[in-house]
């Protein structure tokens, strides 16, 4: 898991309470320690008080009464907050320490005397809310304001501890809420609270802003560290807690499985291997898709489920163009065996992704996988050092789980130097290398197998070809040098592969 300090009897006997929100509780191992005071800190539009009316939302639904206290956030706006999710909040205790008259000057006590008087009647009014409610949940928003009264740092910390101390002797959790307006970090919060957890918006230079939560405190709680996507939706939030390969494993049959085509399983050594990932590299337009959709209309026909996650191609155009070289995957994706996804990598949380594959393997049932490309899918990445590090875990945990893995990666160019916006071929188990090659004036393809861990594969390359029958894999084009390069030089007779009409040939 991640970190935290706890004991074992600590964790055996403190009694846990859900959150309300998807994926923290899994994130806490269980939820939040009853009946303690934990701070969630985030910029303004974070969705603190998203998160806090979920939290209340979860009790309300087990017959536990909640208050919400405010200082910041009126009961419309409050009650605005609720309609968009679809929540009714009748049956919530709402506390507004700031009312019409709280805003006319003549009632404005501190106008006439600096923050002591108000700060105190603050915090009796709190307290005598609570008595009066006696709520098992209390949030409260927020503490900025709290300190804007207070004046100064002692005084602040002071009504804080008093507030806690008083929550200590009531059975109820709360949870303060902290906009982090003020200029430097509030480390007086982070030592007084239970437990804190921080939410960020980073905002993107194009495409939808990204959040994440980290849980950078939780006494008595064995949590996962980290950072964690998340996304503000309808509904609330939605947290996707960070993958930990290790966590997960199950036993699985490493039989090895035809790709399609034979000539595909001569140079792989005899086919793909459960629990590997097979990565097909090369410039665009060379045919990774379709020789990706060849492996997996194989598993399909062979009664496993398959899932395709789109970020490049059309669905309409990829199906057109499969079913005119006989790979028609309609009726397996009519029939529910074939999940299709495409994703926008611009609106993309990395961490939604992981949880998209988690849920197709584990809830699904998908045992083949297709991810088509990682050249888009890093563009939902805040850098190549995180696309390495995600990448890592996913391909780990995909493995221990025993599904067979087809990733595709393009490279930049055509003919010569081509290059690659980023090397993923050490994470893969397999290394396919498409080039393309001229010969008699006619642009032609080659294919090789660069790498396996699984497989005795084949050293050679091939001239590869699309037509109407589906994958051709012609004889190994010993003739020729410099195939890799992209200008290959003749010195032999092979000869290349032809149909009854050359102009019929099928790009890919």
């Amino acid at each position: 898991m991640g970190n935290g300090s706890f004991s074992e009897k600590a964790v055996k006997t403190s009694p846990r309470i859900g959150t309300g929100v998807p994926g923290l509780d899994d994130i806490l191992g269980g939820g939040l320690s009853q009946n303690r005071v934990y701070l969630v800190e985030g910029s303004p539009g974070a969705g603190k008080t998203t998160l806090a009316l979920q939290f209340l939302m979860k009790g309300i639904r087990q017959g536990e009464k909640g208050l919400y206290i405010t200082l910041s956030e009126t009961a419309e706006e409050l009650q605005e907050i609720a309609d968009s999710h679809g929540w009714s909040i009748e049956d919530l205790s709402l506390f507004q320490l700031v009312n019409d008259a709280g805003l006319d000057p003549d009632s404005e006590q501190s106008i006439l005397h600096p923050s002591e008087v108000e700060l105190g009647e603050t915090t009796r009014s709190i307290m005598n809310e609570v008595d009066r409610v006696s709520p098992a949940r209390v949030v409260f928003d927020s503490l900025s304001e709290m300190r804007l009264l207070a004046q100064n740092p002692l005084r602040y910390r002071r009504q804080i501890l008093a507030i806690k101390n008083y929550f200590s002797t009531r059975k109820c959790t709360v949870i303060l809420l902290d906009d982090k307006t003020s200029e430097t970090s509030d480390q007086q919060l982070h030592s007084i609270a239970h437990g804190v957890i921080t939410l960020e918006q980073l905002a993107q230079e194009f495409g939808k802003e990204r959040r994440r939560l980290n849980v950078v405190k939780m006494r008595g709680i064995k949590f996962r560290g980290g950072f964690h996507d998340f996304i503000l939706d309808t509904g609330g939030l939605r947290v996707f807690p960070r993958l930990v390969a290790a966590e997960h494993g199950r036993k699985f049959s490493a039989l090895m499985r035809p790709s399609g085509s034979s000539g595909l399983d001569k140079l792989l050594g005899g086919g793909l291997v459960p629990g590997t990932s097979t990565l097909f590299v090369g410039p665009s337009g060379i045919g990774k898709t379709t020789l990706s959709i060849q492996t997996i209309l194989a598993a399909l026909e062979r009664g496993e489920r398959a899932s395709l996650y789109l970020f490049d191609e059309g669905l309409g155009t990829l199906l057109t163009r499969s079913a005119a070289l006989g790979m028609d995957v309609r009726p397996y994706i009519e029939s529910g065996h074939l999940l299709f996804k495409h994703i926008d990598p611009a609106e993309l949380a990395p961490g939604e992704f992981a949880h998209m594959l988690r849920d197709s393997v584990e809830n699904v049932g998908v045992n083949f996988i297709v991810i088509d490309s990682l050249n888009a899918y890093l563009q939902a990445m805040p850098g190549e050092k995180y696309l390495m590090l995600q990448m890592h875990e996913l391909l780990a945990y995909l493995n221990q789980q025993g599904i067979t893995t087809v990733l595709i990666l393009g490279q930049h160019g055509l003919i010569g130097e081509v290059r690659s916006e980023v090397d993923l071929s050490y994470l893969s188990d397999v290394t396919v290398l498409l080039r393309f090659f001229e010969a008699k004036g006619r642009m032609r393809r080659a294919i090789t197998v660069i790498k396996s861990r699984t497989n005795d594969h084949a050293q050679t390359i091939h001239e590869l070809r699309f037509g109407t029958e589906g994958i051709e894999i012609g004889e190994p084009l010993e003739g020729f040098e410099g195939v890799l390069t992209g200008l290959p030089t003749y010195r032999g007779a092979t000869p290349m592969m032809t149909t009854q009409d050359e102009n019929n040939d099928t790009g890919a």
